[in-house]
């Protein structure tokens, strides 16, 4: 499969149309038409649905377009690895995360690095545990950040120094606001807002005491933020992680823990045997100093 082919199909997912497609990549429409058309054969799949106002993807050519994107951004992060030369200390780091405060000691130790090596550069991935790991395991992430330990027995680990207080997310003028910690009662008749990913189902079906069946669970959330403006509007009540969401000020929302509490480490992972551009090897090397402390 050809990388070249990978970015005209790329180019007619996004135009839905040859004319446009052709234009941006500045071939002619029989020669574009005649790769994607041999691409089709080579994979043995339908991959455009041919309208007669415009080109859409089969659930095959949506298959592809994920695909076809991961690839290219590796393809890209590896030839800029290779450019750097190797007297100088430069290049990209990729770090995923969740949505944690601890976010903040890792901008620390970035910062700093950034202050010493100024043609490093940082980007991160915000999506939860699964999003994460997945890109780690592709390639496209070179660090992320986990909460919990569910998800760190295949790689490499190192233990952050600060720990996730989970509670609920409320309305002041909700009727828990008034109390100083929420238990498992409280809950089991109330509209949840909740975590889409497993493990933290987990974690909190063990805490609520209840399968999620059998209570009351209005939506779901892989960020945070937009699960608050449902909280907001009085959807529900959101079990989240402290100090994610403003609650100070003029804000319409509070925060309220768990009793018993319900903490959780924060884990940095990487994958096993991971060979490191020389940026993130000094990265690395920058935040074991900071966090093995």
């Amino acid at each position: 499969m050809d990388i070249k082919v990978l970015r005209y199909f790329l180019a007619l997912a996004r135009e839905e149309s040859i004319t446009a497609a052709a234009e941006y990549l500045h071939l002619t429409q029989p020669t574009l038409s005649r790769q994607l058309a041999e691409l089709e054969q080579e994979l043995g799949k339908t991959l455009f649905n041919r309208g007669s106002r415009k080109i859409t993807l089969t659930d095959e050519g949506m298959h592809l377009r994920k695909r076809a994107e991961e690839i290219l951004e590796l393809v890209q992060k590896t030839e800029l690895e290779f450019q750097t030369s190797a007297e100088e200390v430069s290049g990209d780091i990729y770090i995923g995360c969740g949505e944690t405060h601890a976010m903040g000691l890792i901008a620390e130790v970035v910062k700093a690095l950034q202050h010493d090596y100024p043609q490093i550069h940082v980007h991160i991935y915000s999506g939860d545990a699964d999003e994460v790991t997945e890109r780690i395991d592709k390639g496209l992430l070179d660090f992320g950040l986990l909460i919990g330990a569910e998800n760190i027995s295949k790689y490499e680990s190192l233990l952050l120094p600060e720990k996730d207080t989970w509670g609920v997310l409320m309305r002041k003028d909700s009727p828990l606001a008034h109390q100083d910690v929420i238990r498992p009662s409280d809950l089991w008749n109330l509209p949840l807002i909740i975590s889409k990913q497993k493990e933290v189902d987990n974690r909190i079906t063990r805490w609520l005491k209840r399968d999620l069946d059998k209570l009351n669970v209005i939506g779901s959330y892989n960020l945070l933020y937009n699960a608050s403006l449902m909280v907001e509007k009085n959807m529900g009540y959101a079990l989240s992680i402290d100090k994610l969401i403003n609650t100070t000020g003029n804000s319409h929302l509070c925060f309220k823990p768990l009793e018993p509490q319900l903490m959780v480490d924060i884990h940095l992972v990487w994958k096993r045997y991971q060979i490191f551009s020389k940026a993130a090897e000094i990265c690395l090397q920058r935040m074991k100093q900071a966090f093995s402390q």
